[in-house]
């Protein structure tokens, strides 16, 4: 079978497989996501295994610690899936949810009723754990999923998607409402985003060149996963003490994700106090900076930043500054350089915090806090597929509610249209 009816297959069995989850109880889908907790706590060593292989070819290829670190798997990690599954199993099923209903004049009653997309095809590099993630989430909103990982990952997300469907199996579920690609190769996913008779929904989560690729190539609407270039303003009226502390968390913390700062805006009232502090605690982080010329008169010895650097998502230790002479010059920096991911603020000034919160145009604005907090289990949502960058037709963390849409119902008596 070549890759193309191999994929056309897979996308022909979620079909069926979204029409049968239509009918699965709310406790036959936290059933089944119990059973793969006990799944994957028992082969655990197994999805270990598999990882180090993927790892250690990453690193023959000499890709890039960061992207390493996202690869990587460890006890604690899935410990961390098994917390996921746990989390989704406890949050409400928003599937049947009747959101708003009323009644005509003429006796009608109309409601509006949340229900599952139908099969998604989730397409996202490194981070294998995210299988369990999007799993756990498409099972919990009644909908089929099609996983294409990246080619780094395929060991780790072809054992965990077996442990998957093993699960389904034993919990009555359909096998193929969670399925994988296990072809690597590039024509697999331009297959998949056309399949537009079987796929309701393309979901990306990777680099701009993956983005780019499949927004240029489907004929499936796409809910992206787009870069985060992250800023943090340090205000005039900020805190030094808090600004230091959420500023290191932002970069430092875990810089290879999305969600970490890659630009860090200082207001020049406070610039020559925060500055100095700000860098000792980075150089004891080994974090790069690069700066702008007024940041480069406090900061002398570090390297310049060039235009480029604003529209750079570093993933790394590595991190651009520019000092800035007001909260409006700020605010137009991240809306001109920005991917409209996670911004934050560090003030006192509720004027200021308000103004930042209206005028940045972000799916995650922060006031005193790391942006390292637009995460879907942070935000109490359970898990995410991606933090969507866009604003139709879900903005911000793409959890349960986001996997549904809603249809309308309508109640009658008999009544015909004059």
């Amino acid at each position: 079978m070549g890759i193309k009816e191999e994929v056309i297959k897979i996308a022909r069995d979620a079909k069926a497989a979204s029409y049968k989850m239509l009918s699965i109880s709310t406790d036959d889908k936290n059933k089944a996501l119990f059973i793969i907790a006990e799944e994957l706590y028992k082969n655990r060593d197994e999805i270990l295994r598999q990882n180090e292989i993927d790892v250690e070819n990453a690193k023959k290829k000499k890709l890039s610690p960061a992207f390493i670190d996202r690869l990587t798997l460890n006890s604690k990690r899935i410990d961390e899936m098994l917390k996921v599954l746990n989390d989704v199993i406890a949050l409400p099923d928003p599937v049947g949810e009747i959101t708003k209903q009323w009644t005509r004049p003429n006796g009608l009653i109309i409601a509006r009723k949340r229900m599952p997309l139908g099969v998604i095809g989730f397409i996202y590099e490194a981070r294998p754990n995210v299988s369990i993630e999007a799993s756990a989430l498409t099972i919990k909103s009644g909908n089929a999923i099609i996983l294409r990982g990246g080619s780094d990952a395929i060991r780790s997300n072809i054992c965990i998607t077996s442990i998957v469907q093993k699960a389904l199996i034993r919990a009555g579920l359909p096998q193929n409402a969670v399925s994988v690609i296990t072809s690597t190769d590039r024509e697999s996913i331009t297959h998949l985003v056309r399949c537009k008779e079987y796929v309701d929904v393309i979901i990306p989560r990777g680099g701009l060149n993956l983005i780019r690729f499949i927004e240029e190539n489907t004929l499936i609407p796409v809910i992206r996963h787009d870069q985060g270039i992250c800023h943090t303003f340090v205000d005039e009226f900020a805190d030094i003490d808090m600004a230091v502390r959420v500023c290191y968390n932002a970069k430092v913390q875990r810089p290879g994700v999305c969600n970490a700062m890659e630009t860090l805006l200082v207001h020049s009232n406070i610039a020559t106090k925060f500055l100095p502090i700000m860098a000792e605690e980075y150089k004891k982080a080994n974090v790069e900076l690069r700066g702008c010329k007024k940041t480069k008169v406090i900061l002398p010895y570090i390297k310049d930043a060039v235009e480029e650097d604003w529209r750079t998502e570093y993933l790394d230790l590595i991190l651009s500054i520019k000092v800035v002479d007001s909260i409006d010059e700020a605010i137009e920096h991240i809306n001109t350089y920005g991917s409209h991911h996670s911004d934050a603020i560090i003030t006192s000034s509720k004027e200021n915090a308000e103004k930042f919160l209206k005028l940045v145009d972000s799916a995650a604005c922060y006031v005193n806090a790391s942006t390292r907090f637009t995460d879907g289990n942070e935000f109490g949502l359970g898990a995410e597929m991606g933090i969507s960058n866009q604003k139709l037709h879900v903005r911000g963390p793409l959890a349960l509610e986001g996997l549904t849409s809603e249809k309308y119902i309508i109640y009658g008596t008999g009544q015909i249209r004059e």
